[in-house]
């Protein structure tokens, strides 16, 4: 006789229901679009967070307080086999098909890459950027912790339950750590999906097997390393000796900054020089993302790598200089380290390719950010009433009462496009370059406000009984307008990006989701760390619920190819 009634759990059990469908309802978070980094609000809202980091920044700095928290390392250099397996991932939590593709992969048992099988990391490296564009739970929750914990839902069964560490990037930082702490470093119980969370600040220190160690170092606000956590490191530190090797994890690739910026590197200097180095100890690479794309720079003791493909849209490799300076000679320091000369080894994608994907900015722009239209319409439609009554001269009292004076639109404009360019400080290296692009950037929009006036003024609707121009120019001039301005700045950013200006913009603008590329390293019983880069050339967009699955099997699988590949040929360390 057989039981057609389905087996409950036992009393008290509860077994997690797996989603059959995308409905937010059923994930437990609502999957997010890529962020449309040129819209208007979000402009004005990063650049005021970004302002208030820097002037207020030190007095929200949650560094000094973390203290009192649990100041212990950690040890993940017993294992069973003698090796152990890591992977690192940064600026990850944006669009929810960029980041699940990559959380996916992550999650699975292994990887098939160039012929090898690659197995998945017991530590899962989180190198910044966890979410965008701003921190808060409601974004953790859905830009970062729902994904991966669909792609690993429960701690896989028969093996170790895998640990996850986590830097914070500058996105972390703009609400002074307080969403970032909550996630990641307050629960001695936590844990995201089928990784578990031990650490309990914002940097760590974690000894690997084979002599190798981890020390992540959080250095946000640029100039200094908290004494907090330099006490901490210190710590740590007595426990490495002269035949041990470090990987350093930092928030941003400091090495290739600094080319612009001599003293951008001299916290990181400064760590090895204090830290590291009186301990005999080697470190032997530094790595870190930021910089959404894979960028390699080595000499013969060193590695510095740059990868940030864990999700954010694509910057591409083209201005990447051929040859770093490390520390550069014309930083301030006096008691820097010796500078040494790396090369360029390898980028992902590569200069020829990124140039490429750079004239897609005419196309992506308008189709990724609707609201920068409307704002360049708005603001072109303003000028346009501003001049056109300054050259009628007998504009009459409603229509003047619907018009910004001349002066006010040509400051605000010229004012906007310095600002959009970024000039650095005048004793920084290039800065003119910086306020020439703005400037011209700024006049070229004049003279297509002035060839707009000349156009609208030989029409006839100028001439109507008001406020019909006013509706003309709100339907018919606005979106033209405000579709050839953004022409415009898309020229500009393409011609700008060759003198280094608003490089970040030509790619945020476009939100370029493809190219994609994480780190799978492994520490064999010899002692040597094997660097395995990985690409992802097109994420998956189309994704198929598994409500049938196991526990610790992903929730959604891809719809489409999905395919992983090497970078570059593995880099192996002894």
């Amino acid at each position: 006789m057989t039981d057609d009634h389905p087996k409950l759990p036992p009393t008290g059990q509860v077994v997690p229901r797996r989603p059959g469908s995308m409905q937010p309802r059923e994930l437990g978070f609502t999957p997010q679009r890529p962020v449309g980094w040129l819209a208007p609000l979000l402009l004005l809202s990063t650049g005021l967070r970004a302002l208030l980091a820097t002037l207020f920044g030190a007095y929200l700095d949650k560094r000094e307080l973390q203290n009192a928290l649990d100041g212990g390392w950690f040890d993940h250099s017993q294992t069973e086999d003698g090796e152990l397996w890591l992977d690192y991932v940064a600026d990850l939590g944006d669009g929810f098909d960029a980041t699940y593709s990559v959380a996916y992969l992550l999650a699975q048992p292994s990887l098939e890459v160039g012929g090898a099988t690659l197995p998945r990391g017991r530590l899962l490296l989180m190198g910044g950027d966890q979410v965008y564009p701003l921190a808060s739970g409601d974004g953790y929750e859905s830009r970062m912790k729902g994904p991966y914990r669909a792609a690993l839902p429960e701690p896989p069964a028969g093996s170790a339950q895998p640990t996850l560490f986590a830097l914070p990037g500058n996105h972390d930082w703009y609400d002074g750590l307080t969403a970032f702490i909550r996630l990641f470093a307050r629960r001695k119980d936590g844990h995201i999906g089928g990784w578990r969370t031990e650490q309990r600040r914002s940097y760590f220190a974690v000894k690997l097997p084979a002599n190798w160690w981890l020390f992540a170092i959080d250095e946000q606000f640029g100039a200094y390393i908290d004494d907090p956590q330099l006490q901490y490191f210190e710590q740590a530190a007595r426990h490495v000796g002269p035949q041990d090797r470090v990987i350093l994890m930092t928030p941003s690739p400091k090495w290739v900054k600094s080319v612009g910026n001599p003293e951008e590197y001299d916290a990181i200097d400064y760590f090895i020089r204090k830290i590291l180095d009186p301990r005999g100890a080697t470190t032997r690479v530094l790595v870190s993302g930021d910089l959404h794309h894979y960028a390699r720079y080595s000499d013969p003791e060193r590695e510095l790598i740059t990868c940030g493909g864990g999700g954010a849209y694509l910057v591409g490799t083209q201005n990447l200089p051929d040859e770093l300076i490390v520390p550069q000679p014309d930083t301030l320091t006096r008691n820097r380290s010796v500078s040494r000369p790396y090369a360029f080894r390898k980028s992902y994608p590569d200069a020829k390719t990124s140039r490429s994907l750079g004239w897609g900015v005419f196309r992506r722009v308008p189709t990724r950010n609707p609201g920068f239209v409307t704002m360049l319409g708005i603001i072109h439609v303003l000028t346009m009433l501003a001049m056109a009554g300054a050259a009628a001269g007998n504009a009459g009292i409603v229509a003047r009462l619907f018009s910004i004076p001349l002066t006010v639109m040509l400051v605000l404009i010229i004012a906007g496009s310095v600002a959009f360019a970024q000039p650095p400080k005048a004793d920084k290296p290039g800065h003119a370059r910086h306020w020439i692009a703005g400037l011209l950037h700024g006049f070229a929009h004049i003279g297509l406000a002035a060839g707009g006036t000349w156009l609208w003024l030989n029409l006839p609707f100028h001439d109507w009984t008001w406020p019909g121009p006013l509706v003309v120019a709100a339907v018919v001039y606005g979106p033209v307008i405000g579709f050839l301005a953004t022409q415009l700045t898309a020229l500009y950013l393409l011609i700008a990006s060759f003198a280094g200006v608003n490089v970040n913009e030509l790619f945020a603008g476009q939100g370029i989701e493809d190219h994609k590329s994480f780190l799978r390293l492994h520490i064999a019983r010899d002692g040597s760390l094997t660097i395995h880069p990985v690409a992802v050339d097109q994420i998956c967009r189309k994704w198929t619920p598994d409500p049938g699955g196991a526990a610790d099997t992903s929730w959604l699988h891809p719809g489409e190819p999905l395919t992983p590949r090497r970078i570059e040929e593995p880099i192996k360390i002894r």
